[in-house]
């Protein structure tokens, strides 16, 4: 929740240590601007970065040093300016996934590398990694189908897989490593040595990193070329080396520079996509004339659309695409970054001298090149190579781990708002969801129903008993969410604080003290999420005995967790603050509102004995916070604009793993009227995480609330969200096993369809729904493009029929959001809506068989008990469909799952046969029966009344 202009400036006034802090909120950035966050010519190490020539690069690949091993390869590589040495480390990852990674060979002091477990589900599993070639100059590996070939001078290596490149680290010679030194004169004269530095191993001492050594005269060659091509890294005196100003905010810089960058280029794509969060389209656009696309996790009040500037999120992962085979890169690394994007040709003088390695070389090959840079850390690169999309979801998956299958109700819909005011509120939300006949599963409350802005706490004035609220809710099936932020207001009273304090478990400013800032409790302190001890106390927290007031049936909300901080620069943390083993936020900033929802979710499995699902909605994350809940967009406004931008910001996090995404319906900020409000409901109603949100300020909108036509047609696409749930549900057990996501954009399924590429105003819910929101006001229809040429897609409303590999012009009054689906595919539902999905449990599906040309049809089902782990001890059923010959089969899709359940088949629905049946004769286990079928020549419809059939039971239903 970002600041408002009336709420959000915070004045204090200290006193004493024996008066009270008096801090009000109002407007602390009445007017959060662009002007408060940094340009890369306004961050001294994107600047220097980004100054480098192509061709500069003074490093070179010591060939005498490589060292060979099964797992893989290192080798050192020399800075010929300097001559720094730095190790270079390349193995082979299973899955067809490479592995790139530069440190400092001897730094003055460890460097940060995120630890393992955090981001990474844990090591890498190794593959061999064979010796294919090897000269003075380079040396050529090989694993599964893929080739890296690595050049000595200038050093580069590239990434060849089925004989082709398609992707090159270097090869545009902008590596900069920038190594731990010491301050020189006169800058350090009179300075102490920096504090709590983490210690460099023994054996490597100061002057180390500097090896002296005779360059051979080719090196000697090299290293006169370098120089004048880049500027001297070493200059110690170049301002923003050792500190830094922004607006009035000092950044003391201790340890001095310590920068990492390098270009990745993808010979042969036109089109990448990724690097969340960015108001930005789907395919990420050129930087050449702007700046670069910034990964930093800030509070953004109010953002800015189609612009490269950071958001509350990051996830350094890109995917490139193109009519052959999709790969991605994966940068591991948590501080502030800047990605540069261009697009070129490639060299075809490099490729023509590996063209007995890779085939052959045409004339002109698209390129795109991209430059990555980030203020701290190593050089950690995985490159997933593919070749297919649903390739590299899985690559990805292995090693950042998938989204957890969700409890049913985190897929439902869900009702928030700052602020439901008191109990009597809640319950007359409540209330009137069900006079309305609207479903929905969840009731959120903001920070106004804590005391005093102390997290886990209630106001007790206007939440007496929360538990007798949390019960009410619960017994309809519903749950509860409050919110939960990392800040804890500075208060000896407040018990959670005082803890905190006593036990040492917050962050540190520069001098070794409790950092404290402002946020909405007025001062407050930031608990060190780093440490792992500290996330076990927080997740202590949620215990029922630590977290008076609390149930079950209560979860959790992590806002503010970038983290932000009212007084900070750009919203945040100074990056001098100090964290676990004395590494600064500017090593891992990206990572502190990972760890808190990781603290969150750790809580709510503590509180169960590992036994019920969590559900922890974050504003910040980044690569790897899937595993740990779902995600929102944060505070966009209530604009058609924001509306329209929220599709290729849902399908950017998709693609790179946060597949549990969502934006606030209606916008958070001002008030949209009722035809953007209805068309953004039926938008967030074929979207991951559908969640209506709204400012302290605007107007109530429930959706009970709007005029009847648009209460009407709201209500109608809640509870189309509800019968589409067993589809959802399944998608969301599909990507836990393999890591796809449930919204697509259409190129991941139709990979050689170029006119897919660039297309994010409409997208697939796995491969049998194809969705495209109206964004624009008064409109009455929209030109849908139909991707597969020999497909044919039908309209879930009427069956009307289209053609695919062409555009058709969709009518779409207010009453109609396009939504289509697959021929070729079945689709489970359910029918009979209530007024939650935990009441809708035990009832029956309707299957919806749309054929293909060639009278076919396929899907899935996936059930289990909806909330608990049983499923993974094998207590869950996963049915597969087939309709062919006119004879439609379930069957068990997995031989290892049981599961019990009530469910049964209520109807099915089969659409486009080509001739009219008569009959239809139910077997089941050899026993046979006739079913009550019709037809409807108007779609060639037939629906098949009550089978009956309990939906574990194996059947089949012949038509005749």
């Amino acid at each position: 929740m970002a600041m408002t202009k009336a709420r959000h400036r915070v004045y204090a006034m200290a006193f004493s240590q024996m008066l009270v802090c008096l801090l009000l909120l109002s407007d602390l950035v009445a007017s959060v601007s662009r002007d408060n966050f940094k340009t890369c010519d306004q961050s001294s190490f994107c600047k220097r970065h980004r100054r480098l020539q192509p061709g500069a690069s003074p490093y070179v690949v010591l060939m005498e040093s490589v060292k060979i091993q099964s797992s893989g390869m290192e080798v050192q590589i020399l800075n010929t300016k300097n001559n720094v040495r730095l190790l270079m480390q390349v193995t082979a990852i299973k899955d067809n996934t490479a592995r790139l990674k530069i440190n400092e060979l001897n730094p003055l002091r460890k460097r940060y590398e995120i630890p393992v477990g955090d981001a990474l589900v844990g090591e890498p599993k190794t593959q061999d990694l064979k010796v294919l070639e090897r000269s003075d100059s380079s040396i050529s590996l090989g694993f599964e189908e893929n080739k890296i070939l690595i050049t000595s001078r200038p050093f580069r290596v590239d990434f060849i897989n089925k004989e082709e490149p398609v992707v090159s680290i270097n090869a545009q010679g902008l590596l900069k490593f920038e190594h731990f030194r010491e301050q020189s004169p006169p800058q350090n004269e009179g300075q102490e040595e920096p504090q709590d530095a983490p210690p460099a191993p023994a054996e490597e001492q100061a002057d180390e990193n500097k090896v002296e050594m005779e360059i051979p005269e080719d090196k000697e060659e090299v290293k006169k070329e370098g120089e004048g091509k880049q500027q001297e890294e070493d200059d110690n005196n170049e301002p923003g080396m050792w500190e830094e100003t922004f607006k009035t905010f000092h950044d003391s810089k201790p340890y001095g520079p310590s920068s990492v960058g390098v270009d990745v280029s993808f010979p042969g794509y036109e089109y990448v996509y990724g690097i969340p969060e960015h108001a930005e389209s789907m395919a990420l656009k050129t930087t050449k004339s702007g700046d670069p696309y910034r990964l930093f996790n800030l509070d953004v009040f109010e953002y800015e659309l189609y612009n490269p500037m950071a958001l509350y999120g990051s996830v350094p992962v890109m995917l490139a695409h193109n009519e052959k085979r999709t790969v991605g890169v994966f940068w591991h690394n948590a501080a502030e970054s800047w990605v540069d994007i261009s697009s070129n040709t490639a060299d075809k003088n490099f490729l023509s001298k590996i063209a007995d390695i890779v085939g052959g070389v045409s004339n002109e090959i698209p390129q795109t090149d991209t430059h990555w840079i980030s203020e701290s850390g190593v050089i950690d690169v995985f490159i997933m190579m593919g070749p297919s999309a649903y390739d590299v979801f899985y690559q990805y998956a292995q090693l950042t781990g998938t989204t957890n299958l969700p409890p049913m109700f985190a897929v439902s819909y869900h009702q928030c708002r700052w602020n439901y005011n008191d109990q009597d509120d809640v319950k007359n939300v409540d209330a009137n969801f069900d006079t309305f006949d609207i479903p929905y599963d969840v009731i959120w409350l903001d920070i106004e129903h804590t005391d005093g802005k102390r997290y886990f706490t209630w106001d007790a004035s206007k939440f007496p008993n929360s538990i007798e609220m949390v019960n009410n809710v619960a017994s309809k099936g519903r749950k509860m969410v409050t919110i939960v932020d990392p800040h804890l207001k500075s208060d000896g009273n407040y018990r959670v604080y005082q803890e905190a304090k006593d036990q040492g478990l917050y962050v540190k400013n520069k001098d070794g003290n409790d950092y404290d800032g402002w946020c909405w409790p007025g001062t407050s302190s930031w608990p060190d999420f780093s440490n792992p001890e500290v996330r076990k106390w927080w997740a202590s927290k949620f215990l029922f005995d630590d977290y008076k007031g609390s149930t079950a049936d209560l979860f959790t909300w992590n806002d503010m967790n970038e983290p932000s901080v009212f007084n900070g620069p750009e919203i945040t943390f100074h990056k001098d603050v100090k964290h676990m083993d004395g590494f600064e936020n500017r090593d891992l900033h990206n990572l502190y509102g990972y760890y808190v929802q990781q603290a969150t979710a750790e809580g709510q499995l503590l509180r169960s004995n590992n036994q019920e699902r969590f559900f922890v909605l974050t504003r910040a994350f980044f690569a790897g916070s899937q595993r740990w809940g779902a995600v929102w967009t944060g505070d966009n406004m209530g604009e058609w604009s924001h509306l329209k931008v929220s599709n290729p910001m849902l399908l950017s996090l998709s693609l790179v793993g946060i597949t549990h995404s969502g934006a606030d319906v209606g916008g958070f900020f001002k008030n949209p009227d009722t035809e953007l409000l209805t068309r953004w409901y039926q938008a967030g109603a074929f979207q991951p995480f559908f969640r209506a949100h709204a400012h302290l300020d605007t107007k109530r909108r429930e959706p009970y609330l709007q005029p009847e036509e648009n209460m009407q047609i709201i209500r109608d696409v809640i509870r189309a969200r509800y019968s589409y749930l067993p589809l959802w549900y399944t998608l969301f057990y599909e990507g836990e096993q393999r890591g796809a996501p449930p919204m697509r954009p259409l190129w991941v399924e139709y990979p050689t369809d170029k006119d897919t590429f660039n297309m994010d105003d409409e997208y697939l819910i796995g491969t049998s729904l194809l969705v495209k929101p109206i964004t624009e006001p008064g409109q009455t229809g929209t030109q849908v493009y139909f991707p597969g040429k020999d497909q044919v897609w039908y309209d879930i409303a009427s069956y009307k029929s289209y053609q695919g590999g062409q555009s058709t012009y969709i009518e779409a009054p207010l009453s109609k959001i396009p939504v289509f689906q697959k021929g070729g595919s079945i689709v489970p539902r359910k029918m009979r809506i209530r007024r939650s999905s935990a009441l809708m449990t035990h009832d029956p599906f309707t299957l919806v068989v749309c054929l293909d040309k060639t009278g076919s049809a396929t899907g899935s089902l996936y059930v289990d008990d909806y909330h608990s782990f049983n499923y993974r001890k094998g207590e869950y059923l996963l049915r597969s469909f087939l309709f062919q010959h006119n004879e439609f089969h379930s069957q068990s899709g997995d031989q290892f799952g049981s599961f019990s359940t009530k469910e049964w088949v209520e109807k099915i629905v089969i659409v486009g046969l080509s001739t009219r049946p008569t009959k239809a004769t139910l077997n089941v286990k050899g026993v046979e029966s006739s079913l009550q079928l019709s037809y409807s020549s108007d779609n060639s419809q037939v629906i098949i009344r009550k089978p009956g059939v309990n939906i574990a039971t194996d059947f089949s239903i012949r038509l005749s």
